[in-house]
């Protein structure tokens, strides 16, 4: 079996193992969409400070799930559109936009990344925005980052908000040992029944396969696709419990207290030049 098709066969099972999941996120508290109708911010603090005022903006959001991103962009102005492989969660973000009444100002394809400009076209985007979780599940990250500059007009800025790769390498207990090879790309298949959600719901379709792009490899591509990169922060809090051993503040999860911190996400703009 050639090489492309095997990955073709991962990604494919990745989308099962997605599409499954659609039913269990929506039900459950960590997503909370009942709050989100009500009203609820959505983002981060520090997404908002670093992006700034979208208003008037478009905005697609890239590996979108169930949309709850990109509305929340689209209530603070922007106008936007959501991609995601999986169709069943970009049915859930249509059902959403329409009953929080925002589907004026944002629609939902459901497409791979690769495919996001032949569905979206080029130069159509003042923000191409990606959040935590997404990078790890693309074989190619030289491939996104193009699609990423092809997607943006002149002048525009991609804003990446991701979980950081070392975080990828630690135990799971204390989040403090090396337990993998930070250099390593080749796919990383396991088996994941429930959901990070819902660790306890029935599942069928469990195997995922991963890709680890180190941030090297991030700033790298997007270098190489001809961005000129803004800035690079890295944040010391992720919005879940990533090791058994980090403590909360009720919204974030932290190292502990008097402990040595380690990077948990990093966050990243930039820019595509004008002509």
């Amino acid at each position: 079996m050639r090489e492309d098709d095997r990955t073709a066969e991962l990604v494919e099972d990745n989308r099962r193992h997605w599409d499954e999941r659609v039913p269990i996120h929506t039900a459950s508290p960590f997503y909370d969409l009942n709050g989100f109708r009500a009203g609820e911010e959505v983002l981060d603090r520090f997404q908002l400070d670093e992006l700034g005022d979208v208003t008037g903006l478009d905005l697609v959001h890239l590996q979108c799930h169930i949309g709850l991103d990109t509305l929340g962009w689209a209530r603070h102005g922007a106008r936007v559109a959501g991609l995601d492989f999986s169709a069943p969660a970009v049915r859930t973000a249509t059902e959403l936009a329409a009953e929080v009444g925002l589907s004026h100002r944002a629609r939902f394809v459901a497409a791979d990344v690769r495919d996001a400009v032949d569905e979206l076209g080029a130069d159509g985007f003042d923000v191409v925005y990606t959040g935590g979780g997404a990078l790890m599940w693309l074989p190619d990250i030289v491939e996104w980052a193009r699609t990423v500059a092809a997607l943006l007009r002149p002048g525009g800025r991609l804003y990446l908000v991701e979980f950081h790769p070392l975080t990828e390498v630690l135990d799971d207990e204390h989040g403090a040992t090396v337990d993998r090879d930070y250099f390593t790309r080749r796919p990383r298949t396991y088996d994941a029944p429930g959901s990070y959600a819902d660790w306890e719901a029935e599942t069928t379709h469990n195997t995922a396969t991963e890709w680890h792009h180190t941030v090297g490899d991030v700033v790298s591509a997007i270098a190489g696709a001809g961005l000129r990169i803004e800035f690079l922060h890295e944040h010391d809090t992720i919005p879940f419990r990533r090791y058994a051993a980090l403590a909360t503040d009720g919204a974030y999860f932290h190292y502990p207290e008097g402990r040595p911190r380690l990077p948990l996400m990093y966050s990243l703009t930039a820019a595509k030049p004008r002509r």
